[in-house]
């Protein structure tokens, strides 16, 4: 029953939203991105916090050079004033928050990113503020005051006290008999779209950021706008997405919708999700590159790019392994036996538009373990040198599991995990189609090696995958040539017959 309705969902979906592909600047949006928690990442003035001036000049690490990572995309996680070292509970959205820097520096950030061809993106929290904000505090004045004639009396949910939603989370407006919406935290109050100022406010912010230069936005916690509804939700974001449209034609907009697929699919008619599925360590990457069967990957892949096409023929796959919200992936693939080289050949081979999380390219480790807190997952940049830089507060991570090295370290080892993602995201970058084309199954009748066919401006490409610990030979006469491969052994083709190593991916045409 559940398949069937799943499929009836997807078919009005696409009877009713089908859209014309384009191939003009929204193209240029498959790029690979880095995201960047702020705080963590380079400290510019020895004060041991992240700033815009400290990823200024780690840029060159990222693009623009013979030697750099090669990234197209930053996301940078909340830098607007915030009273937590996370920055998720933001005070005033115009304004960035002293530890980071200001305006200027934005704008220079925005400036140098643009010459390197990399684009911007800013993580918007936008479905609670802090309950510091301004019009926290004027919501709180007007009910104490029972002044109904406050505009800001209606910016945030509320309710009666036993009244509220016991969906939701609710904490008391002191003085009242009445209590806020409080989802995440007691200082976090969740706003009220159904006020049309407040959908202004928030569009206006937008606004002004891409009017600065900014390319697109990161949408946190986005099927929280209406908690446990799923569809206001997505109503707002066709809203909200269409009007930032008006303004930037080819604006980048993704949005955490981290739920089941089936509701994920409701977004994705005017955003891209992230994917997570193919996250963590159950996700499709993980157990993939641990040498569970590869044609599970590759079905789900294909099954998955047709399905987000049938919502909305525009939508890209926002493939990754890990965030600053999970357990590093260096944790749970090793790197001596290939596993952390086969999962970033999974996803940054892959269709649509895939996201490194800073320091996943050299194995940075981090998990909440019993002290249980994400600040051990948002660990200070291991850059190797004179960086400044400090673990974010409440972190207690050892750092003698921090065994794979540094920046520094990796950057004079030719075989390192540094190199390594240089090396593959060259390869990607070489062939256009592996973003953009459409892809299918290959069947190869093996568990451990298997790929794709993908379809881009009339010509057919081959990306294969052997994910064993054994070399595997196999009949590629009608694979055409191999043009590249990258893993921790190699490959070769004669005589119709391909042999793939170890732990290794090919491209062939």
């Amino acid at each position: 029953m559940k398949k069937i309705l799943t499929i009836l969902f997807i078919c009005l979906l696409f009877c009713g939203c089908q859209k014309n592909r384009q191939n003009n600047s929204v193209d240029d949006n498959y790029r690979v991105f880095y995201e960047i928690f702020t705080g963590s990442f380079s400290d510019s003035n020895g004060d041991g916090t992240g700033d815009l001036q400290g990823i200024i000049k780690r840029l060159d690490y990222l693009a623009g050079t013979k030697d750099s990572l090669g990234i197209e995309g930053i996301w940078l996680t909340p830098i607007f004033a915030s009273p937590s070292y996370h920055k998720y509970d933001v005070i005033d959205y115009y304004t960035i928050d002293p530890d980071f820097g200001n305006q200027d520096d934005l704008d220079e950030l925005i400036k140098k990113c643009h010459e390197r061809n990399i684009i911007v993106i800013l993580d918007l929290a936008i479905n609670h503020t802090s309950s510091q904000h301004e019009w926290f505090k004027q919501f709180e004045k007007a009910h104490r005051e029972n002044d109904t004639g406050n505009k800001y009396y209606y910016y945030y949910n509320f309710d009666t006290r036993f009244q509220g939603d016991a969906s939701s989370s609710w904490c008391d407006i002191n003085d009242t008999n009445e209590i806020y919406e409080c989802n995440f935290s007691y200082d976090m109050p969740e706003l009220n779209f159904d006020n049309s100022d407040v959908r202004e406010e928030v569009l206006n912010i937008a606004r002004y950021y891409l009017q600065k230069g900014i390319d697109g936005f990161r949408f946190d916690a986005a099927r929280y706008i209406y908690h446990n509804h799923n569809e206001d939700s997505a109503d707002f974001w066709k809203w909200y997405c269409g009007e930032l449209r008006k303004i930037k034609e080819d604006v980048y907009l993704v949005g955490e919708v981290w739920t089941s697929e089936y509701i994920t699919y409701q977004y994705m008619n005017d955003m891209n999700c992230f994917n997570f599925t193919m996250s963590q360590p159950d996700g499709m990457i993980a157990r993939a590159a641990k040498s569970e069967n590869i044609n599970n990957f590759t079905n789900y892949v294909v099954n998955y790019q047709n399905t987000i096409h049938s919502v909305n023929e525009e939508a890209m796959a926002v493939s990754f392994i890990s965030n600053h919200d999970m357990d590093r992936s260096a944790g749970y693939l090793q790197l001596n036996n290939g596993q952390a080289q086969m999962a970033a050949n999974l996803y940054l081979l892959s269709p649509g538009s895939p996201f490194i999380y800073y320091g996943e390219e050299i194995g940075m480790k981090g998990s909440r373990g019993s002290a249980n807190t994400d600040a051990n997952r948002r660990l200070a940049m291991l850059w190797g040198d004179n960086d400044t830089i400090s673990d974010p507060e409440g972190s207690t991570y050892d750092r003698s599991k921090q065994i794979n090295g540094t920046v520094k370290d990796q950057t004079k080892d030719k075989n390192s995990m540094l190199n390594y993602y240089r090396k593959l995201i060259q390869i990607r970058n070489r062939y256009p189609q592996i973003a953009r084309g459409t892809y299918e199954v290959i069947d190869l009748d093996n568990s451990n090696v298997g790929g794709f066919s993908i379809e881009y401006n009339g010509e057919t490409t081959y990306l294969i995958h052997n994910n064993s610990s054994e070399e595997i030979t196999i009949a590629a006469d009608t694979y055409g040539k191999l043009l590249d491969y990258i893993g921790i052994n190699t490959a070769s083709y004669k005589d119709g017959r391909l042999t793939i190593g170890a732990m290794t991916s090919v491209i062939l045409k």
